[in-house]
């Protein structure tokens, strides 16, 4: 086989990927919500966000958007509370550990949502009455970026009427990168399932 032919077949699959690169980054894209940010009252971590939520809340208690945070409470697991205790080991949830963090990157002022929530929708019935009872203006809550436009979509129907404005931050240290998901078999992953709820909200809401 001649030389020019071994280099045409070697790089077919690198033009193949080309080609698909703009839709494949169009679709990931559309998992991501980035609202323009303002002045808030606090901030929210929300469930699932971890620690690149975490971090991403720091960033802007630093960046004087808002001057608190506040984490959502883990559903209780009594099993996995009492086997720790019955070892002698202090037991930290996520909740716990996401205000530790926190307070451990500088933010003063930390604070648990008490009611404790399982995903998404629970997120959207807790989230309207907490901030009616702190009265706030101004919410930006922080989620991964392939959860943000999900989340955007469920905060704003529940939010509908209220007088607090949510505003949905995608923390920049999220693992998801909507530009090369493709790439490795979590991202993968994580694209189709997202891409599946999503899509299901829509179906389930068309005009969210």
């Amino acid at each position: 086989m001649r030389a020019w032919a071994v280099v045409v077949l070697a790089a077919a699959p690198l033009a193949v990927v080309s080609a698909r690169a703009p839709i494949l980054r169009t679709a990931g894209s559309a998992l991501v919500e980035e609202d323009a940010l303002g002045p808030a009252d606090i901030v929210v971590v929300a469930s699932g966000a971890d620690g690149a939520g975490v971090l991403e809340a720091a960033d802007l208690v630093q960046a004087g958007v808002a001057p608190r945070v506040a984490v959502f409470a883990d559903p209780p697991d009594p099993v996995v509370d009492r086997e720790f205790l019955r070892r002698g080991v202090p037991y930290e949830d996520a909740a716990a550990r996401s205000m530790r963090q926190l307070k451990a990157l500088g933010v003063e002022a930390v604070e648990p949502i008490p009611r404790a929530v399982a995903g998404t929708e629970d997120e959207g019935r807790v989230l309207p009455a907490w901030c009616r009872q702190h009265r706030f203006g101004a919410v930006v809550v922080v989620t991964t970026a392939d959860h943000s436009r999900r989340l955007g979509r469920v905060l704003r129907r529940a939010m509908k009427g209220q007088p607090t404005r949510v505003t949905v931050r995608a923390a920049r240290y999220s693992p998801f990168d909507p530009s090369r998901w493709w790439e490795t078999r979590q991202g993968t992953r994580t694209q189709v399932i997202e891409l599946q709820k999503l899509l299901l909200d829509v179906v389930r809401h068309p005009l969210s």
